[in-house]
């Protein structure tokens, strides 16, 4: 699922011309009366964005994080490195309990409220949680936590007038329990924003046939996002930023100061697909957790640790 690209459009500055109707849009969660220093300003600094994706659809009741990012953004080269992470994954840190990558969150959440939290700080404590715990699993600091959820992404794609992507395959699934209905077929084609969230969203099709594992649908993640990147840079795109705004809503929620997400929109504004580097990380499945491919994991931490270099 790809609904964390709403994210990377909001603070890659594509909107920066539309500044004020795009902070309208976003919620930021960050206290009003905190100031950050100019010499720590992401205008001059690079910075890290723990990028989290919510289903939050009625059927599912879940609280998993179902798209977990790490995105890492450097002001001198206006470049950015993005390392998705198998939700499936398992994460073996000290003084942590063994888990899926996924079931943090709501495992950070269930605690704080038992300490008595109300559920607004109970969220926040949460994302501290996974910032702080990721911060450890990939050896950088993380600065900010964006999340959002589906519906938005499927919005996005819709006020873009879709986007066009290759389906790498068939795809043909129905779950009438969480009202899934995915039905595309193979080939170069427009998809719409229902279609655009089903092609990210395939896992297996009800007959068995053309499986499709978590590895295949970070891939898709990557794809997805360099389209809209790209799309957006163009003229149709820019012509319909307004609707892009509006179709973020109430979907997005960010802790980074307001005058910090006016010094993200400037500082990216422009950047594309080719000034984004993604890295799926990828491992080997094992009942019940993948087991991250070491290299590939080393890989992103080098990755992700050369866009915090001063440059």
């Amino acid at each position: 699922m790809v609904v964390i690209l709403l994210v990377l459009i909001a603070i890659a500055g594509y909107l920066y011309w539309l500044y004020k109707d795009t902070l309208g849009s976003i919620t930021t969660d960050a206290d009003p009366s905190v100031e950050v220093p100019a010499s720590e300003s992401v205008k001059v600094k690079p910075v890290t964005f723990l990028l989290l994706g919510f289903d939050t659809r009625k059927e599912t009741g879940s609280l998993n994080t179902d798209v977990m990012m790490i995105a890492s953004f450097n002001p001198n080269t206006k470049k950015s490195t993005v390392v998705s992470i198998p939700r499936d994954s398992e994460i073996d840190l000290d003084g942590y309990r063994v888990r899926k990558a996924n079931g943090y969150y709501a495992a950070f959440l269930s605690s704080a409220k038992k300490d008595g939290l109300e559920q607004k700080d109970a969220e926040k404590k949460a994302k501290q949680g996974m910032r702080e715990m990721f911060g450890e699993f990939f050896d950088i600091p993380i600065d900010y936590t964006a999340t959002i959820n589906f519906e938005g992404f499927a919005d996005v794609v819709d006020a873009l007038g879709g986007i066009q992507v290759d389906v790498d395959m068939d795809m043909h699934y129905v779950d009438n329990a969480d009202g899934t209905n995915i039905d595309l077929s193979k080939g170069v084609q427009v998809l719409n924003g229902k279609q655009a969230l089903d092609f990210v969203r395939y896992r297996k099709s009800n007959d068995g046939k053309n499986m499709s594992s978590d590895f295949d649908r970070n891939k898709r993640e990557s794809q997805v996002l360099g389209e809209i990147a790209d799309k957006l840079k163009s003229f149709s795109g820019v012509t319909k930023i307004g609707g892009v705004i509006k179709a973020v809503g109430d979907n997005m929620r960010m802790d980074v100061p307001s005058a910090e997400v006016q010094n993200m929109l400037k500082t990216y504004f422009g950047m594309g697909r080719d000034d984004i580097e993604f890295i799926p990380l990828t491992g080997v499945w094992k009942s019940p957790y993948v087991h991250l491919d070491e290299a590939k994991l080393d890989e992103a931490k080098a990755a992700l640790k050369s866009k915090l270099a001063a440059e």
